[in-house]
């Protein structure tokens, strides 16, 4: 998990470095509200504390998108909230892959360390609601015993750096990584993942 989180920061922030720095100008004010859409990957991770069948299901590895809406209350600090969607599948199963949705919610503070500036990094923290939603249950044998296994809910804890680029006083690029714990994704031998999301987004302030 170490090596994938470095990746998607890595990912995340070189990006941000090929734009690099451009003269000091305020660009987040009190009272602004921004709107942003996003795209990029998920990095999964084990969705069960024991193998099924012999094998040991994971959460795979692709595309999240989604919309963030913002409240400034001043140049450095925001309340953001976001909605997440992750079209996914469950692997490593002896029956195949089965399809997962992934959706969340999450309510999260932001501390803007350059708020006067065109390239503008920040730190990310917050909580939420995660809703798995498998297409069939996992079927298979736990210790010879047969077992179906369906989808669950539950609570989201996530954390994360980004930089904000503004290509005018309105319109911005968005670079983002996080880490994202999931209480669960299913309802019997659950464990909780651990995935990083690395994603690319534009946004408006207004």
């Amino acid at each position: 998990m170490i090596n994938r989180t470095n990746i998607a920061v890595g990912l995340a922030l070189a990006g941000v470095s090929l734009l690099g720095a451009a003269p000091a100008m305020a660009q987040v004010e009190g009272a602004s509200q921004e709107l942003n859409v996003y795209a990029g990957e998920i990095f999964g991770d084990d969705v069960t504390d024991t193998a099924i069948s012999g094998g040991k299901p994971k959460l795979d590895d692709d595309i999240t998108y989604g919309v963030r809406y913002a409240y400034n209350f001043n140049p450095s600090w925001g309340l953001e909230m976001s909605l997440g969607s992750n079209p996914n599948s469950v692997t490593g199963l002896a029956g195949g892959d089965i399809d997962i949705d992934l959706s969340t919610v999450d309510v999260n503070a932001v501390w803007h360390f350059r708020p006067y500036a065109r390239l503008m990094p920040y730190l990310t923290a917050g909580a939420g609601y995660a809703v798995a939603d498998l297409d069939v249950p996992i079927r298979g044998t736990v210790n010879g015993q047969p077992v179906s296994i369906d989808d669950d809910n539950g609570f989201t804890l996530n954390v994360g750096v980004g930089a904000k680029y503004f290509v005018t006083d309105q319109f911005l690029i968005r670079f983002d990584a996080r880490y994202r714990y999931l209480d669960a994704v299913l309802d019997r031998f659950a464990d909780s993942p651990g995935t990083v999301e690395a994603t690319l987004g534009v946004g408006w302030k207004f």
